[in-house]
């Protein structure tokens, strides 16, 4: 057989990679893309990725860490002065104490989460998510050999868990809680009356943080205010527009911090250096600034798009107040058109030129609904609304 030859034999497959569902934003995003090739101009409201650059005084820190010689491997759980940082950061905001040692760098959240399922979970276990989800929880739960357990949240309710529900749910394999506030893709913030009452009823909560800091009405609560039985997840990528530096990190409670750093050693060896180093320089305010002035922009795009569902014909049961997404109501369009929430994305997209994600990304809870995502400038998003206004008038 020559070099490179395909062979007849059929390449082994693992069920759960066959099985594993796409990712529909994803997939929105690149259906785009081929449109763009076109000459298609697209009005992108589809992913959660900050328009904005890294702040400068992270660029700069990152760029004179590499000229530093920092592109080498560092510690698994991250450079100390790092967890440091991180610890001090959540002093200041939470008035929490943690230590270094049950900190870990990672590069990203989804690491995170998997390597913290990973050490909680035995195949079977059972990990309770809400429905509608963040999209890849119920992959990464599965992924690390537990069983994603999905409770109904409803619009009514800003679509936050009810305790009495989470505790009907409750079994002898229950291993974990896990929660997203500021959720996506709802972008409704928990209140601490709800996380209280969560911590109560004794599985191990595991508290997606990622947005906090991207609150526009009141403040969002960290898990770690209320228990100390919890894993924190959170990074520097929403709050910080640091996406393609993947950095982000777990807190996790003594007892898990050495059986997750040998599997971070083994999986992943470590955090970038360099981003590590920038890290350090968000934390430590040095672009509290810039932070305070993309808030103010994503709270402005919010108002804007909330302004405009209701001409549009789409409902949100209750104002988001975190995150940057809106979780609107498209069930009498999907009825009148015949038209699940994913082919009418598609339709919209193909037609109307704007990607939005349909909320079968999200669960069986999501049927629907499309999240607009306002991590786009102000103006691509009146011209977005425009075209929907377009769209959808045609269709009334």
């Amino acid at each position: 057989m020559n070099r490179g030859q395909i062979t007849s034999k059929a390449v082994p497959i693992s069920r759960r990679a066959l099985d594993i569902k796409p990712f529909y934003v994803m997939e929105v995003l690149e259906k785009a893309q081929v449109l763009e090739a076109q000459g298609i101009d697209i009005v992108h409201m589809e992913v959660g990725e900050p328009d904005f650059d890294s702040p400068k005084a992270v660029v700069d820190a990152g760029c004179n860490a590499m000229q530093a010689g920092q592109t080498h491997y560092t510690h698994s759980m991250g450079i100390v002065e790092l967890r440091k940082a991180i610890a001090n950061w959540h002093r200041k905001q939470y008035q929490t104490e943690i230590d270094p040692e049950c900190i870990i760098a990672t590069s990203g959240t989804s690491p995170a989460m998997l390597l913290a399922f990973m050490a909680i979970c035995e195949p079977g276990d059972e990990v309770i998510i809400s429905d509608p989800h963040y999209a890849c929880y119920p992959n990464l739960i599965s992924f690390a050999g537990g069983t994603p357990v999905k409770v109904p949240v409803f619009p009514e309710n800003g679509f936050q868990f009810q305790p009495e529900d989470i505790a009907k749910a409750i079994t002898k394999r229950t291993r974990a809680i896990l929660v997203n506030s500021p959720s996506n893709p709802t972008g409704n913030v928990m209140s601490a009356s709800v996380m209280t009452k969560l911590t109560e009823l004794g599985p191990l909560i595991v508290s997606d943080e990622i947005y906090h800091g991207l609150v526009y009405e009141g403040k969002a609560c960290s898990m770690r205010e209320f228990t100390e039985f919890c894993v924190i997840i959170n990074g520097l990528s929403k709050l910080y527009a640091m996406t393609g530096w993947r950095l982000g990190y777990l807190i996790v409670p003594p007892e898990m911090s050495r059986p997750v750093q040998k599997m971070q050693q083994n999986f992943f060896i470590s955090a970038l250096h360099f981003g590590q180093t920038a890290a350090i320089s968000a934390l430590n305010g040095e672009c509290d600034g810039e932070v305070r002035n993309m808030v103010f922009e994503y709270d402005r795009r919010r108002k804007l798009i909330l302004s405009r569902l209701q001409s549009l014909g789409l409902k949100v049961a209750v104002e988001p107040t975190g995150a940057f997404y809106v979780f609107a109501d498209a069930r009498n369009y999907c009825k009148k058109l015949r038209m699940c929430a994913y082919d009418l994305a598609f339709d919209i997209l193909e037609k109307a030129h704007v990607a939005l994600t349909p909320g079968t990304d999200f669960g069986e809870g999501g049927e629907g609904y499309l999240r607009f995502s306002y991590a786009t400038s102000f103006n691509r998003i009146e011209e977005g609304l425009m075209r929907l206004h377009n769209y959808f008038r045609a269709r009334k």
